[in-house]
């Protein structure tokens, strides 16, 4: 992202959580803060999404924003029930999990870090819709220039020596490989152990021509914004890289398969006979 500028990927993200809203009626993943937090942006925004892409192809991308988010709550609802207490959302952006936090009766504490412009930027939007900052919630600005994630969340009062769940959705493929690792080793080193999904992509050569040409055009947007795709992942190659980082690989999941799980096999096989899949994934891993 852009020195003191919000992250311009924040605002898609939140604009296609909040399209799902309006446009899906919130069948997978139900956010009512979702259209607020966006304020007067949010039909501007709306109207830009995806503007080239068809109907069925506007959908299925929202849906796979929406699925990604119910998946990593789904997850965390598991992991409260198992008695963690913290939750640290990476790049938070838009998210609204603080401020209808199902948990915080349980003692469910959230740590938002993001950059410090993006934090900024979200602050006047929470102040513009009248959405309360909640007790449980502990904003930790980190510029990642010049502190590790570390520092960053041991100012805002993180417990390494305590169990925490990582939600990072939306911002690993924005990343070097050397970062992703770097955050991965951190969570790594946690004596309290930790749990984190996040999403990834798989190369542009493992897709389909078709997809591969809406990939270059999805990647020439973004790097516009100045926020490029920086890094690709085989899942076979990931997952040993991280059982050789500490992690066990819980869950991997590509679209097809995660919409399956909350929509239906509705997917079934392509036109040709094979088996239909997707090279966007979402992961669950845990130390």
């Amino acid at each position: 992202m852009q020195p003191r500028s919000p992250s311009r990927t924040a605002r898609r993200a939140a604009a296609l959580r909040a399209a799902h809203q309006t446009l899906d009626h919130g069948r997978l993943f139900r956010d009512p803060l979702a259209v607020r937090i966006l304020g007067a942006d949010a039909g501007e925004l709306l109207g830009e999404l995806d503007a080239t892409r068809t109907a069925a192809e506007r959908q299925g991308i929202r849906l796979f924003i929406a699925a990604r988010s119910r998946f990593a709550e789904d997850h965390l609802a598991a992991a409260v029930a198992r008695g963690v207490r913290q939750l640290v959302v990476l790049g938070a952006g838009l998210d609204t999990f603080a401020y209808r936090n199902p948990h915080e009766a349980a003692g469910l504490a959230v740590f938002e870090v993001d950059h410090p412009a993006t934090q900024e930027w979200k602050r006047e939007r929470l102040s513009r819709a009248g959405i309360p900052l909640p007790p449980s919630l502990t904003f930790a600005p980190v510029d990642f220039e010049r502190e590790g994630l570390g520092d960053g969340l041991a100012a805002a009062g993180f417990d390494p020596a305590r169990p925490a769940f990582f939600s990072w959705l939306g911002v690993v493929p924005y990343l070097t490989r050397d970062a992703v690792f770097g955050t991965l080793g951190y969570l790594a080193g946690l004596p309290g152990g930790a749990e984190a999904v996040f999403d990834y992509s798989e190369p542009p050569s493992a897709m389909t021509p078709r997809a591969r040409a809406a990939h270059r055009a999805r990647a020439a947007r973004v790097a516009a914004l100045g926020e490029p795709f920086l890094s690709y992942f085989a899942p076979e190659e990931l997952a040993a890289d991280l059982r050789g980082a500490g992690f066990a690989a819980l869950e991997d999941l590509d679209a097809v398969r995660l919409l399956d799980r909350y929509v239906g096999s509705h997917t079934g096989d392509a036109p040709d006979g094979r088996e239909r899949r997707s090279t966007a994934h979402v992961l669950r891993i845990a130390t």
